[in-house]
C-alpha cells in the first residue's frame, strides 16, 4: 500500500483499518480523500496503523483559527496543522471573502510572500505553500504578485499598499520553533486583518473545504500563468527609496567609526539589512557567517527568537568581541523584529529589552521630528502608539513633550489598523512598538519592521557616539528626564488549554465568586481590567475602554505602589506571558529600591496567581 501511494495511486489511501471511532473515521476518510501530498497522507496512515488515536484527534478533529499573527501551527498532516491542504483551504476561503467584499477584486489581485521555513518529512516549505496559495487564486483568474524569493514579512504589507492589492498573504511563523509555519493575512490598507474580517474569512474557509480542482495543487502554474507577476525588484527599490526618509544624519553615518555586527538568525534578513545600511550611508554591518544564510533547521541556535537574549546571541557577541564592534543587531527569521546588544563599559554586554529599545527609539524619532518641525503647533498632530502590555515610557514622553500617545490591544494588527485610522484624519504616527521587540519607525509599513529598525538604531548609535554617549547612557538620560520605567517580562509554557482556562477562572473567582484578587505580593490592588470579559473596575460603568477580546485571556492589575501587572495568553505559542512595570515620576532615582519592589510583585504574580508547580507549567529557560 505504501508503494502504491508513493506512486500516486490515490485509491490506495482509502484502504485503511477503522479506528473504532466513527467521528474520527470520517475525519481520516476526508483527509485521505482530499490530500494529494504523499508525505502527509503517509503520516495519517501510519498514525492509524499505530493506533495513535489522541494524536489523530488533535490533528483531524479541530481547525486553526486566526490569532494575533494569523494562522500559526506546527507543520504536518491534519486540519489543525499547516500543510498543503489547509493552505489551499485557507486560500479558497480568502478568495471567496475577497470576492464578496471587493467588486474590483479581479483587477486588484493579491500579494503573496514567504520566508525560509520548511519541513522535509511533510514535504512542506514556505515557498511551496506560497506557490499553492498563488495557484488557488490563479485558478480563479485572480492576478497574484508572488515574490520570486524569500522576503522580510514587512515587504508584503508594504507591497499591498504600493500595488493597490485587495489583500496580502505572508507564509511565515516568524520566530516560532522550527516545527511551525503560518499564514498571515493583510487587508487592503496594509494592516493585518482584524475583526470582523478574520471571523468572516474563517467562515468562508469552512464553507468549502474540498479543494476546487487539480489546478489548486499545481505549483508549476505560477511559472506558466500570465496573471502572475514578480514584484520583487519594484518593491525592493521603492522600499529602500522610502527608507531614506528615516535617515536624518547621513554625513555623520558615512564617517562613523563604529562597527556593527548583524545576525539574521538563519532567516531572510541578511541582504535587506545590508542594503538598508548602504541607503543610510553606512558601511554594511559584519554578518555572523554561521547565521547569514537561510536554514529551516535554525541549527546554530537553541530557538530562533532573538528576544531570548544573550543565550541565543552567543555567536553574534563572540564575533563582535573579535571585530571590536560595540553594537550587535539581530533580526528574527522573517526580519520583522529586532534585538540589540551593546558592549558595556566594564565587561560583558547589555542586551536591551523591547521596552528599553522603545524608550530610545521613541526619544530619537521625536528628537529628529522636533529638529525638522520647530513650531509647537506641529506637535499637535504627532502620535506614538504602544500595545497595552508594553512600557508606559512613551506616555511619559508625550506628557512632557506635548504629542499624543495611545494604547492598543496586544498584537501589531491593532497598531497597524490604528495608524491607518489616524493617518486618514491628517495625523502622523512617528513611532509604534510592542514590548516583544517589535518596532515601527514612521509609518511606511503598517506592521513591525526589523529592517528599518536596525538601521535607525545604527544611526542613533552613531549620533550618540559622536557626542561621547553610548545607547545605555542615553537610556538613563531619558529615564532621568521622563522618569524611570523598570519592567519585567517573561512567560511560562502550558501545553494544556483546559489548564489555562482553569488558571484564569481561578483568578476571576480568587476571593469568592466573581471576586478578583485584592493584593499581590502584599501590595493592595487598586483596579482590575479584564479585556476577555470587558470588565474594568477603574471605569465609572465598569466597562473596558479597550475592545473586548474573548478569544484570548488578558487581565491587568494596577497596584497601590504604581506597579502595573498583566497576565495574558500568547496569540502565537502555548505560553502564558506576564508583564510588570514600575513607572516612577521624573526625578525619582532609587533604582535598587524600585527594582526590589518590582521583583517581589512579579514573583507573587507568578507563584500565587499562576501556581506553576501545581499546574505543571514549564518556566522559561534563561
Amino acid at each position: 500500500m505504501e508503494n502504491d501511494a508513493a506512486n500516486g495511486d490515490l485509491n490506495a489511501n482509502l484502504r485503511w483499518q477503522s479506528t473504532g471511532d466513527p467521528r474520527l473515521d470520517k475525519a481520516v476518510h476526508q483527509w485521505l480523500t482530499w490530500d494529494r501530498n504523499q508525505w502527509t497522507r503517509a503520516q495519517v496512515r501510519s498514525l492509524v496503523a499505530a493506533g495513535r488515536l489522541d494524536d489523530l484527534r488533535s490533528r483531524l478533529c479541530s481547525r486553526m483559527s486566526f490569532g494575533t499573527a494569523g494562522l500559526r501551527a506546527p507543520m504536518g498532516a491534519g486540519f489543525s496543522r499547516i500543510n498543503d491542504l489547509t493552505i489551499i483551504q485557507s486560500t479558497q476561503g480568502l478568495y471567496s471573502y475577497l470576492c464578496r467584499y471587493f467588486a474590483d477584486f479581479s483587477s486588484r489581485g493579491v500579494v503573496v510572500g514567504f520566508d525560509t521555513r520548511g519541513q522535509e518529512e511533510s514535504s512542506c516549505s514556505s515557498q511551496r505553500l506560497a506557490k499553492l496559495s498563488t495557484a488557488v487564486m490563479l485558478s480563479r483568474d485572480i492576478p497574484v504578485h508572488l515574490f520570486s524569493t524569500f522576503v522580510p514579512t514587512p515587504y508584503v504589507p508594504y507591497a499591498v499598499r504600493k500595488l493597490g492589492a485587495a489583500a496580502g498573504v505572508m507564509i511565515t511563523a516568524s520566530h516560532n520553533p522550527k516545527e511551525d509555519n503560518g499564514y498571515k493575512v493583510y487587508w487592503c490598507n496594509g494592516a493585518q486583518i482584524a475583526s470582523p474580517h478574520d471571523k468572516e474569512i474563517l467562515r468562508c474557509i469552512e464553507e468549502q473545504l474540498e479543494p476546487w480542482s487539480a489546478s489548486c495543487w499545481d505549483e508549476e502554474l505560477v511559472d506558466r500563468c500570465s496573471l502572475r507577476t514578480d514584484p520583487l525588484t519594484q518593491i525592493n527599490s521603492c522600499y529602500m527609496d522610502e527608507l531614506g526618509c528615516l535617515c536624518f544624519h547621513r554625513d555623520l553615518n558615512s564617517s562613523c567609526p563604529l562597527k556593527f555586527v548583524h545576525s539574521s538568525f538563519h532567516g531572510v534578513g541578511h541582504s535587506f539589512v545590508q542594503q538598508a545600511f548602504r541607503v543610510f550611508g553606512f558601511a554594511p554591518p559584519i554578518p555572523v557567517p554561521e547565521q547569514k544564510d537561510p536554514d529551516p533547521n535554525f541549527s546554530s541556535v537553541r530557538c530562533p527568537n532573538p528576544e531570548e537574549g544573550e543565550s541565543v546571541l552567543k555567536l553574534s557577541l563572540v564575533l563582535a568581541e573579535r571585530e571590536n564592534a560595540p553594537i550587535v543587531l539581530a533580526t528574527d527569521p522573517d526580519a520583522d523584529r529586532l534585538a540589540v546588544a551593546e558592549k558595556s563599559d566594564g565587561c560583558g554586554w547589555k542586551v536591551f529589552t523591547g521596552n528599553e529599545l522603545a524608550a530610545l527609539l521613541g526619544w530619537w524619532m521625536f528628537f529628529n521630528w522636533k529638529q525638522n518641525h520647530p513650531e509647537p503647533a506641529d506637535t499637535q498632530t504627532v502620535y506614538m502608539l504602544a500595545t497595552t502590555v508594553s512600557s508606559k515610557i512613551l506616555q511619559a514622553l508625550a506628557r512632557i513633550e506635548g504629542f499624543h500617545f495611545e494604547e492598543t490591544l496586544p498584537g501589531f494588527k491593532w497598531v497597524g489598523n490604528r495608524i491607518h485610522t489616524l493617518s486618514k484624519s491628517g495625523n502622523r504616527v512617528i513611532f509604534s512598538f510592542e514590548e516583544s521587540i517589535g518596532f515601527l519607525c514612521g509609518s511606511m509599513v503598517l506592521d513591525k519592521d526589523g529592517v528599518s529598525a536596525a538601521v535607525v538604531v545604527a544611526e542613533m548609535a552613531a549620533y550618540l557616539h559622536n557626542r561621547s554617549l553610548s545607547l545605555n547612557q542615553q537610556l538613563h538620560n531619558i529615564y532621568e528626564t521622563y522618569g524611570y520605567h523598570l519592567s519585567k517580562t517573561s512567560y511560562v509554557i502550558c501545553n494544556d488549554p483546559p489548564t489555562i482556562q482553569k488558571i484564569f477562572g481561578r483568578i476571576r473567582n480568587f476571593d469568592g465568586q466573581g471576586s478578583y484578587p485584592k493584593t499581590c505580593g502584599g501590595v493592595r490592588i487598586l483596579h482590575v481590567r479584564d479585556v476577555t470579559t470587558g470588565y474594568d473596575s477603574s471605569q465609572p460603568d465598569f466597562r473596558s475602554v479597550l475592545p473586548v477580546s474573548r478569544s484570548s485571556q488578558m487581565i491587568t492589575f494596577s497596584l497601590q505602589n504604581g506597579i502595573v501587572a498583566t497576565l495574558r495568553t500568547s496569540g502565537t505559542e502555548p505560553k502564558i506571558k506576564y508583564y510588570t512595570e514600575f513607572c516612577a515620576a521624573p526625578g525619582s532615582s532609587d533604582q535598587s529600591g524600585l527594582g526590589e519592589e518590582l521583583q517581589k510583585v512579579t514573583a507573587a504574580l507568578l507563584d500565587d496567581f499562576l501556581e506553576p508547580e501545581k499546574n505543571n507549567l514549564i518556566r522559561r529557560l534563561v
